[in-house]
């Protein structure tokens, strides 16, 4: 059986035949309602779109384009790795090796098990059982294996599952207050392929037994078709898609929880206004490319005072001073709306630089004037305005 398949290095006239020009294509093997499947994501320089495809339209879809529309063509079965591979002439070579899994060169190889003097962490969702959606989106195989170039993805899911869990008993405590029977509520603001709305749903209903209600939103409208598609053949019950701006979306009802991932520049911002302004228990935030601070620093032809002229004289010195500036004052205007504010490392910095992530919680109901003057002394002193403060005191 193939397990999966990707296609890379298209010809020249690849978009004439494909209809996009795709410069890399994956596919690999999954389970869905309409029973075994195969989930494909093409690639151009910007986007990604996606499809189904049964073992019979994937065997055609081989034979027309490997080393035909792409070059390269890596085939894995359960037991071999193909490679078609074309030269300049349009002449395919076909090199086959029997799979070593485990190896490091297989790219479907499961993590290692780990040595036995060695501590082992233990993850909300554990290796050795298989989640279906972990499955599904090629992370897991299906007797539970993590697979080893999935591994940080893996780790992710349940580090962010970990600060679900902390802030769970503040929001239940909520719903039991104000409507015992009623769902939690949330929303996942520019959710992308969804790999951490599907966790967080998957860990609350099914783990957690909860009653949950939880809407995935983002503007591309290829994506949201995907991640509708998934949830349809994972059988998600109160796990929907839409498509929409956060600044101007409108939910049914207030969330409980608000969690924004690398939501770009302000609109981490808006995620977090809504949020305020919807009266959430909590907020998950990882803001990303914080870029409004930076382009106002100097703006009005004002400097900022000699203290900070080393934090503002190399370029990336400043850019990454005005991000901790923004997620600074982003933290103060929470608090001083009566939030309980913690900044935490989201994972290890060397698996990306978007590590810090906001985790607020409402604890009270007047607001801090402590912080809101804390903020407005630093903006004042940077000469910036930061679109939140807009927001929040507009």
């Amino acid at each position: 059986m193939i397990q999966s398949v990707t296609f890379s290095k298209p010809v020249k006239d690849s978009e004439a035949v494909l209809g996009r020009p795709y410069i890399r294509v994956k596919i690999h093997a999954g389970t869905s309602s309409a029973g075994e499947r195969y989930f494909a994501e093409f690639f151009t320089e910007k986007q990604a779109f996606h499809e189904q495809m049964t073992a019979a339209e994937l065997d055609t879809f081989i034979a027309q384009h490997a080393g035909i529309t792409f070059k390269n063509c890596i085939e894995l079965t359960d037991t071999e790795e193909i490679t078609l591979l074309a030269n300049k002439k349009g002449k395919i070579t076909e090199l086959r090796r029997p799979r070593k899994i485990g190896s490091t060169s297989d790219s479907s190889a499961v993590a290692a098990e780990p040595d036995q003097n060695n501590r082992v962490k233990k993850y909300l969702l554990p290796e050795g059982i298989p989640v279906p959606f972990l499955v599904l989106l090629g992370i897991m195989t299906t007797d539970g294996k993590v697979i080893a170039s999935k591994y940080d993805k893996y780790r992710q899911i349940n580090r962010f599952l970990e600060f679900i869990d902390d802030i769970l008993p503040d929001i239940e405590q909520k719903v039991k207050t104000e409507e015992p029977d009623r769902p939690i509520r949330i929303a996942d603001f520019g959710c992308g392929k969804s790999y951490l709305t599907f966790a967080v749903h998957y860990y609350l209903t099914e783990i957690k037994k909860l009653n949950v209600e939880l809407v995935g939103l983002d503007l591309k409208e290829d994506v949201i078709a995907y991640c509708s598609e998934l949830a349809s053949c994972l059988h998600c019950t109160g796990l929907s898609f839409a498509v929409g701006n956060i600044a101007g979306y409108q939910y049914e009802h207030d969330p409980d929880l608000v969690i924004s991932l690398h939501a770009c520049d302000t609109a981490t911002d808006y995620a977090l206004d809504y949020a305020v302004k919807h009266h959430c228990t909590a907020v998950l935030s990882v803001p990303c490319c914080q870029h409004e601070l930076n382009m106002q620093l100097g703006e009005d032809k004002t400097e900022p005072p000699e203290e900070f002229a080393p934090f503002l004289k190399y370029g990336l010195i400043r850019e990454r001073f005005a991000s901790l500036a923004t997620d600074a004052l982003r933290a103060e205007y929470l608090e001083e709306a009566g939030y309980a504010v913690q900044m935490v490392e989201f994972i290890d910095m060397e698996h990306t630089p978007k590590n810090v992530l906001i985790r607020a919680v409402k604890k009270q109901q007047e607001k801090s004037s402590t912080a809101g003057a804390e903020a407005d002394a630093l903006t004042a002193a940077l000469h910036v305005s930061p679109t939140l403060r807009g927001l929040l005191r507009g």
